[in-house]
């Protein structure tokens, strides 16, 4: 298992327990059908999903803003522990390509997933950054409560399946 060091100056970390199994966060997060239903904070959405669960295979959404502007966004999956840990960035393009992130900045986010030991889930997502500017930059558009919500999302889909 690989470790995940924060680093305080570069990274944001959203932890929370929700009261659902490890396995449905896992599945919610793996399975683009359910991920399109709560992966962007509403009046958002989530348009499309493509996800290729191996190191290089790609991880690809599409998000439209409640004016209909869509925002796609290309990514990499880096790592995969399966039920417990994703690790993707938009830093790479599938094959571990290199790409230009227009209009923003590049990030990889770690998602952590373990058992409370109650049948819910010890939920962490790290989003890691280049700089302290690209830091902020996330941390200023809402990344702590636009991913709490989306939390929140994954939660209420998961628990209607």
């Amino acid at each position: 298992m690989t470790v995940y060091r924060v680093n305080p100056e570069l990274d944001l970390v959203l932890e929370r327990t929700v009261d659902v199994a490890p396995e449905l966060v896992w599945k919610a997060w793996t399975t683009p059908e359910l991920l399109v239903q709560w992966f962007a904070p509403k009046p958002w959405t989530t348009t499309s999903c493509e996800i290729d669960l191996e190191p290089g295979g790609r991880c690809n959404t599409t998000m439209r803003s409640p004016d209909g502007d869509e925002y796609p966004n290309t990514g990499c999956i880096l790592a995969v522990e399966d039920g417990s840990k994703l690790v993707f960035t938009s830093a790479l393009a599938a094959g571990f390509r290199p790409q230009l992130v227009e209009g923003g900045f590049p990030f990889t986010a770690v998602i952590s997933i373990e058992s409370d030991g109650n049948g819910g889930t010890r939920y962490t997502a790290t989003a890691m950054h280049a700089d302290a500017s690209s830091k902020k930059q996330h941390e200023d558009m809402g990344f702590l409560e636009g991913w709490g919500l989306t939390l929140d999302q994954l939660v209420e889909v998961v628990k209607s399946l």
